[in-house]
């Protein structure tokens, strides 16, 4: 196994959240309820978490500009926070739903969640932030529409459908947190969901009898918007329908580039939009499949998500194998390929991460530049640790989005390293110091075996580079300063184009 590093390269425009709404754009409102019911989704009974009695939860629907309310009531033996993954929190952050901009709701309390999705459109998902609760569920999708006298670029889907991926464990969340607490490694998932059920019996040996999967129904002949979301815990996962092309349309709240793809690789923690045409001619049902990807394809066989497409005039059940995954199980120059060719819709209308009015992010005067780099997991105090540039993160007491309001002393430090540390790691609670209005360029280095996501809570970025190797001075010649997607959560590849496990 090879340790390797990579390079990862946005630009991030830095904006000051406070917090605000607006009373005269219309209001959505929900109700939360969550709780934990008891489910079989690959065969064994477990607990998982459900919200309104649902698992996955409900999906969120809303419009650019409505004032979104969410009342949760937390009926959990534990505490909880709920993060709207994506939302651009403008003048609202301490609504994120995470631990440094909220303090956790009790159980058996409630907190009313109440933000403004702000010139902003796409596909976005929420789950539990506290407590590796998201590997127990609690997650559900979040679509934001375009405003009627803004036009999408693409004619108007006869359907929208939210599709909900991600890597599943039997053992409870208690379980696996006590394990990572332990130093110990999560191991092989038991399998992958979608939309919170098991694998379709493609495989009699793979595949008990009598587990319930997903179906996705269609008409032949329309053209169907399919939001699709990577909620899982630690694996990156391929998804394809068989027989049928996917025209990417979407990502996190930027129109694309459209093209078409056969299969897509969708990482921890990312959402796309595709146009799915249902143009085959249904002599039987279609595959849908995620299966897992940068790992040992023959090991993992039995780690991959199957639901079926049925058009209204289906003659029979799907039969077969599985649609072929990527052929480099071994090389990860396709995948990096792949997220290379999603560029942005320059010429789409609609809104635009940047609310500072300029999207020439190639031209723009960059204030701060940072080197973040992860390593493998070290022992600090006793303790197995993941670290970044040298610091293993520790939340403080009060969250530090309170603690700046309030003007509360010590809780953080705002020393955060532009480049990693030399010495031993520790442990702090290390901010970064942006400037109001200014503009970072961050280079994410990962010096890890396994591809990484990194998340930006309540903001975007542009991806504007993506290689192997060591970052230096002249990667900046290779940026693409012109249509870089706009997005959350990005992947960050090692440096070896070798095995990895």
């Amino acid at each position: 196994m090879a340790l390797g590093k990579f390079l990862g390269l946005f630009l991030i425009h830095i904006a000051l959240l406070l917090g605000l709404c607006f009373a005269g754009d219309p209001f959505v409102f929900y109700d939360f309820e969550v709780s934990y019911i008891t489910a079989s989704p690959l065969g064994v009974p477990q607990q998982v978490i459900a919200i309104n009695n649902k698992f996955p939860g409900p999906t969120i629907n809303a419009t650019t500009n409505n004032n979104v309310v969410v009342n949760v009531r937390n009926k959990l033996d534990e505490s909880l926070l709920i993060h709207w993954s994506g939302i651009q929190q403008r003048r609202s952050s301490w609504q994120d739903g995470l631990p440094g901009t909220n303090c956790p709701i009790p159980p058996k309390w409630n907190w009313t969640y109440q933000f403004q999705v702000k010139d902003q459109i796409g596909s976005f998902f929420y789950f539990p932030s506290l407590h590796f609760q998201r590997a127990a569920g609690g997650f559900g999708g979040f679509m934001i529409n375009n405003r009627d006298i803004i036009p999408i670029p693409f004619d108007t889907p006869d359907g929208d459908i939210t599709i909900m991926i991600g890597d599943w464990y039997t053992r409870n969340h208690t379980a696996l947190r006590k394990a990572l607490d332990a130093g110990k490694d999560l191991g092989m998932p038991d399998g992958v969901l979608i939309n919170g059920k098991g694998p379709y019996r493609y495989n009699d040996t793979l595949v008990p009898d009598g587990i319930d999967y997903e179906t996705i129904n269609v008409h032949p002949g329309r053209t169907y918007r399919l939001r699709v979301h990577n909620v899982g815990i630690s694996t990156s996962l391929n998804f394809r329908i068989q027989s049928h092309n996917l025209l990417l349309a979407e990502t996190e709240g930027s129109y694309t580039v459209q093209q078409n793809y056969t299969s897509l690789d969708i990482h921890v923690g990312q959402s796309y939009s595709f146009l799915l045409t249902t143009d085959q001619n249904a002599s039987t049902d279609y595959y849908i499949v995620a299966s897992a990807r940068m790992v040992n394809e023959s090991l993992w066989k039995r780690v991959t998500g199957v639901a079926i497409l049925r058009y209204s005039n289906s003659k029979g059940k799907a039969a077969g194998p599985l649609p072929d995954p990527p052929q480099d199980e071994y090389d990860k120059t396709f995948s990096m390929n792949q997220a290379r060719s999603i560029r942005w819709n320059v010429s789409a209308s609609g809104a635009r991460p940047n609310p500072q009015g300029s999207f020439r992010y190639g031209s723009i005067n960059v204030t701060e530049i940072y080197v973040l780099q992860n390593k493998p997991p070290v022992t600090i105090d006793g303790k197995r640790r993941t670290t970044l540039s040298g610091i293993s993160f520790v939340n403080p007491a009060t969250p530090i989005r309170l603690a700046d309001q309030f003007k509360v002393k010590g809780v953080y430090k705002l020393d955060f390293p532009k480049a990693p540390l030399t010495g031993s790691p520790k442990m702090e609670t290390s901010v970064i110091n942006g400037t109001y209005r200014g503009f970072m360029e961050v280079i994410l280095q990962n010096n890890d075996t396994k591809v990484q996501s990194y998340h930006m809570s309540g903001y975007a970025f542009f991806v504007v580079g993506m290689d192997y190797g060591e970052w230096s001075e002249n990667s900046r010649g290779t940026y693409n300063k012109w249509d870089g997607i706009a997005r959350t959560t990005t992947q960050v590849f090692i440096l070896v184009r070798g095995r990895q496990s």
